[in-house]
C-alpha cells in the first residue's frame, strides 16, 4: 500500500465570509457546508505520540472517523506528513477501543468547518475558537500556492503549525490553564496575531 501524505498550508484570517465569498469566485464546489466538529486527540499515559510527533484522533461531524498521522516533512515548506483515515460506526465506539489499549485523551478541540473542491485541491474554512483559517490542501506545493495566490493570501504568512501546536502557543503566550481548545473555553478571551505568533493572510 503506498503512503498516503497530507500535504496542506494554513492561513489565519480576518474575514472568513469574504474567504468564502473569494472560494466560491474561482469556481471550487461546496461538498460539506458549515458544519460542527469535535475532535479528541489521544496519546499514551507517557505522551510518547506527541514526543514522536504522531497523531491519534476521532472526530465526529456528519460521520465519525479514526485519524492517524505521522511526523510531518523537516524539510518541506508546507505540512507534508502522512496520514491514514478511516470511517467507523461511532465516535464513543471508538473511543473505548481506544480506551481500552491503554490510550487517553489528551485534549478535546471544536471547530466549524466547511469544504470546498475545486480539481484536485480541498479548501477548508475554519472557525476555530481562537480565530479563522483557511486550509487548503493539494498533490503538491505548488498547486497549493496557485490557489493561494488565486484567493489573494500572502503565501509568506502560512503556517506549517497543527490547530493543537497553536493552541499550545496562545496557552503559552496567555498563561491558560485549561486543557481543551473549545468555543466555551474561549469564551471571553481575546486572541491576537502575536499569541499565535502569526500574521493575517488576507
Amino acid at each position: 500500500m503506498p503512503q498516503k501524505i497530507e500535504k496542506e498550508a494554513k492561513f489565519y484570517i480576518r474575514e472568513l465570509e469574504k474567504a468564502r465569498h473569494d472560494v466560491l469566485a474561482l469556481g471550487a464546489v461546496c461538498t460539506q457546508p458549515v458544519t460542527f466538529e469535535s475532535n479528541l486527540r489521544f496519546d499514551t499515559p507517557e505522551k510518547t505520540l506527541t514526543a514522536s510527533l504522531q497523531v491519534l484522533r476521532l472526530r465526529q461531524d456528519t460521520h465519525a472517523r479514526l485519524t492517524y498521522k505521522g511526523p510531518a516533512d523537516a524539510g518541506s515548506s508546507i505540512s507534508a506528513r502522512p496520514e491514514y483515515e478511516v470511517e467507523i460506526s461511532d465516535l464513543e465506539t471508538g473511543r473505548r477501543i481506544l480506551e481500552s489499549l491503554g490510550y487517553q485523551v489528551l485534549a478535546i478541540y471544536e471547530k466549524y468547518r466547511s469544504s470546498y473542491q475545486i480539481g484536485d485541491v480541498e479548501i477548508s474554512l475554519d472557525s476555530m475558537p481562537f480565530g479563522d483559517f483557511i486550509e487548503i490542501e493539494g498533490p503538491n506545493e505548488a498547486t497549493i500556492q496557485l490557489i493561494a495566490n488565486k484567493l489573494g493570501l500572502t503565501w509568506e504568512n502560512r503556517s506549517p503549525s497543527s490547530y493543537m501546536r497553536l493552541f499550545e502557543m496562545v496557552r503559552k503566550s496567555l498563561e491558560l490553564s485549561f486543557r481543551d481548545l473549545t468555543f466555551e473555553n474561549f469564551n471571553s478571551i481575546q486572541v491576537l496575531p502575536g499569541h499565535l505568533l502569526l500574521q493575517y493572510a488576507d
